[in-house]
């Protein structure tokens, strides 16, 4: 211990002789330390920290999976058969989750609510704190409406009550009773606020109705594979027995964590690779620094190995140096990485998974502790090794000032400088990449218009006979177009690149002549409602229509989206062929469809596709017929980067159900400020009891790439610090060579050697560095760059342009760093420096 602390008072003491040295050295260090703390913090948080949850690694989502690979959600009868047959799960359940209205002591609010089924709570692993969960018989159809609340929820807007007897709350319009809280942090699926249970939601008989999204635990000691092959053989029995009608091959099982993240993951790995790069090319240029300063002590050295030092004894002198240098920038860096984090969290797209996880926590710091103990002992034993490499008799010979700067070292400082050079090549190479794509991204034609749309999101209240939410969005969009400022008016219930609305299904092309009298009595009992009621007739109307999807060549896939006859016109959707959804089309006229440009050419290629009938019924429980009125042009509905999918719109006037979640979007010449005022005021007075959600569609758009952006800027800083710390390393190591050779240079000098010549060795001497860089850093980008695939949009990862333009930005720099100390070169005195020869 006492030789310890006698190496750090020396090193401290060394570090004081050098404080220029010091700071650089603890900065660049403190940098990439930082940068990759910051980023692995948001890596554990997002990818690796174990969810809050009893044994979360048992939790696992399941889909249903058709013939051609897709995810599905599952069917009420295939979830009930895979519930009771299987071995391998503990606990099984539905859920879905939406965003409602919920009423409290005559104030609005939206809250994310969640219906989940029977054992949810036992597979999460979790119970109420406060109050008590679900009794069975409030698990039934036409049970009384209960609740449970998250604990947020409970502070915020329940006050903590204790007593939950006398909360009464209004979710969707309906009453419903709070009946316990949940524990802090249980926002699962979506940040839900309120719970309800599933099973007071009727089950539809139909095994290609997928509607609700599956979860479950896995039994002690099951693995992920084992329980999809088990679940995968019951679908596949189930298939057997039912044919078609079940629309599944297969099960799909995944664990929770990896599902919740599947998305973010590529991007922040990317992040996390990119960060560690820095790193690497901050310990190059620490390491540099260092076997400069070795150099510098070259006679110090020397002399203690002539009085009998030994070498192990000099490396552990290096080690503790290196080590209090590691250890100060490290800390710094652990710093800049807290200061950093709330920056960075600003810049994460609102929609990166498990943002509230993310903190400098113990495994970040034992993160950040194993980086700078790895660090330290790289720098401390690279430069002791070539410190102490040296012949003592040769370093206190007379004029050994010449030998301190040996080829040997200057070669160390060179591949270091390469090697710098070819990382922050690709890392740069990959910041062009990403900027490539982001600018091919928004060149696309996303098929509406952006500027000056504002959007006013409701959640409409239950409405069985739908009647009044048809005149209520009629008085509104009347209303909204009245105001001054306001030019055009529409609506819709799937905003373009909002992901709100409803997925993709299946339709049946067919003729009016194919619906018997018997199927147009069970589709009138069934429009109005009461067809629930008798699980008979449900059963024989379930049937007819699996028995309609049986028939391939009359399938069709088409996304399902609600809109107003002036959506169209508010976003600058051009109409192709036939007409637009106008007054003729209401609730109880024949019911009228629009179709995209895209599902024109691919189900009627050669024909006209006006006038034709599907039935689409599945999306939204109306099994009247559509026709087909009129073709519009293509829309990028769930994002920029996927091609236009095929889109059958229907009228709300006619297929009211669906238009449960209604965005109102309304084309203005003024500020949206303006126009969300007066839409607030007009809503207020037609229904104080809807509160709405504004925004713009630029906004809208703005969000849809927040990730590809956040990659962007993150790679951006990370390939302009690279650059400047490759530049500042290249200039060190010529500089420390012109420094060296500065008796050279006056030989030359003197024997003739023109500036211009001195000048043309110096940078001779970097450009050779600076190709050997950018060499080996082209051809690792061409490895690197694959792994960028997946992030890229219409750009090769071999970008020809992007890898031309990146290297003559490096040969720039590297050339631009050179020059100065070659200038030095030029301007030395050979009579200063031959003086002591």
């Amino acid at each position: 211990m006492h030789t310890i602390w006698q190496d750090l008072r020396y090193a401290v003491r060394m570090l004081g002789k050098n404080p220029e040295f010091a700071a650089a050295a603890i900065f660049t260090l403190a940098l990439g330390v930082g940068a990759t703390t910051a980023i692995f913090s948001v890596v554990y948080g997002v990818l690796l920290r174990p969810l809050p949850y009893r044994n979360a690694e048992q939790i696992v989502r399941l889909w249903e999976q058709n013939e051609t690979g897709g995810r599905m959600n599952f069917a009420d009868p295939n979830f009930k058969d895979v519930r009771s047959q299987n071995h391998c799960l503990q606990g099984v359940a539905e859920f879905n989750a939406l965003t409602d209205t919920v009423m409290r002591e005559g104030e609005a609010s939206r809250v994310v609510s969640s219906a989940v089924s029977l054992d949810f709570f036992d597979v999460m692993g979790v119970q109420p704190i406060l109050g008590r969960g679900f009794a069975q018989e409030e698990q039934r159809l036409g049970a009384g409406a209960v609740a449970l609340v998250s604990h947020a929820y409970w502070k915020q807007a329940l006050g903590g009550a204790r007593d939950l007897s006398k909360i009464q709350l209004k979710l969707g319009g309906k009453p419903v009773s709070v009946i316990g809280v949940l524990p802090p942090g249980f926002r699962f699926p979506d940040n839900s606020d309120i719970w309800t249970p599933r099973e007071t939601w009727p089950e539809l008989p139909s095994r290609s109705a997928h509607n609700w999204r599956v979860i479950a635990r896995l039994r002690d000691g099951t693995r992920v594979g084992e329980a999809r092959a088990e679940l995968s053989e019951i679908t596949h029995q189930l298939k057997l027995q039912f044919g078609q009608d079940t629309g599944a091959v297969a099960v799909v099982v995944e664990p929770l964590r990896e599902t919740m993240t599947s998305d973010a993951r590529p991007a922040l790995i990317l992040l996390l690779g990119a960060s560690g790069f820095l790193l690497l090319i901050a310990c190059a240029n620490v390491v540099n620094l260092m076997l400069a300063q070795a150099v510098g002590r070259g006679r110090e050295l020397s002399i203690r190995t002539a009085l009998g030092a030994q070498r192990m004894r000099l490396i552990r002198q290096f080690l503790t140096e290196s080590f209090l240098l590691s250890f100060v920038g490290g800390a710094l860096g652990v710093l800049l990485a807290y200061w950093g984090l709330n920056g960075l969290l600003a810049l994460a797209p609102k929609n990166l998974p498990r943002l509230e996880d993310v903190s400098i926590n113990f495994p970040v710091l034992a993160f950040s502790l194993a980086t700078v103990f790895f660090v330290s002992i790289a720098l401390g034993f690279l430069t002791a090794l070539r410190a102490s490499s040296s012949d003592p008799r040769a370093a206190l010979s007379e004029g050994s000032r010449g030998q301190a700067g040996s080829l040997g070292r200057q070669r160390i400082g060179r591949l270091l400088a390469a090697a710098q050079l070819a990382t922050a090549l690709a890392l740069l190479i990959g910041a062009g990449l990403l900027g490539k794509s982001l600018l091919r991204v928004l060149s696309v034609n996303s098929g509406f218009r952006t500027e000056g749309v504002a959007a006013m999101e409701l959640r409409m209240p239950e409405d069985p006979g739908m009647t009044h939410r048809v005149a209520f969005l009629n008085e509104l969009l009347a209303r909204l177009q009245t105001i001054p400022s306001v030019e055009e008016v529409g609506g819709t219930a799937d905003l373009p690149l909002s992901n709100a609305g409803f997925s993709d299904g299946s339709f049946v092309e067919m003729n009016p002549g194919q619906i018997s009298p018997r199927m147009q009595y069970l589709i009138r009992r069934s429009v109005e409602g009461d067809i629930e009621k008798d699980p008979a007739l449900l059963a024989e109307f379930a049937s007819f229509f699996d028995e309609l999807f049986r028939d391939k060549s009359r399938l069709g896939e088409a996304d399902f989206i609600v809109a107003s006859q002036g959506f169209f016109k508010t976003l600058g959707i051009p109409l192709v062929q036939g007409r637009l959804f106008d007054e003729r089309d209401t609730m109880d006229a024949p019911h009228a469809a629009l179709i995209s440009q895209s599902l024109a050419q691919e189900r009627w290629p050669n024909a006209d596709p006006i006038g034709r009938t599907i039935e689409f019924g599945n999306m939204d429980g109306d099994p009247r017929l559509l026709t087909v009125v009129g073709v519009v042009g293509d829309v990028r509905d769930h994002a920029l980067e996927s091609a236009p999918r095929p889109t059958v719109y229907v009228d709300y006037r006619q297929r009211p159900r669906a238009a449960w979640s209604f965005t109102l979007v309304m084309r203005t010449n003024v500020a949206s400020d303006v126009v969300f005022s007066e839409a607030r005021g007009i809503l207020h007075d037609l229904d104080p009891n809807i509160p709405p959600q504004f925004r713009t569609l630029s906004q809208v758009y703005s969000a849809s790439l927040g990730a590809r952006r956040f990659s962007l800027t993150l790679v951006g800083i990370f390939s302009l610090t690279a650059l400047l710390l490759a530049g500042a390393g290249i200039y060190g190591v010529i500089s420390y060579s012109v420094a060296q050779r500065t008796r050279e240079i006056g030989v030359r000098m003197a024997l003739g050697a023109t500036a211009h010549e001195v000048l043309e060795m110096v940078l001779k001497q970097g450009a050779v560095t600076s190709a050997a860089g950018i060499f080996a850093g082209i051809l690792g980008s061409f490895v690197l760059t694959r792994w960028l695939q997946s992030q890229l949009f219409e750009v090769s990862p071999t970008d020809p342009a992007t890898f031309f333009g990146v290297a003559l930005l490096l040969i720039v720099v590297s050339l631009a760093a050179c020059w100065i100390p070659g200038r030095r070169a030029t301007r030395v005195d050979p009579m200063v420096a031959l003086r002591y020869e």
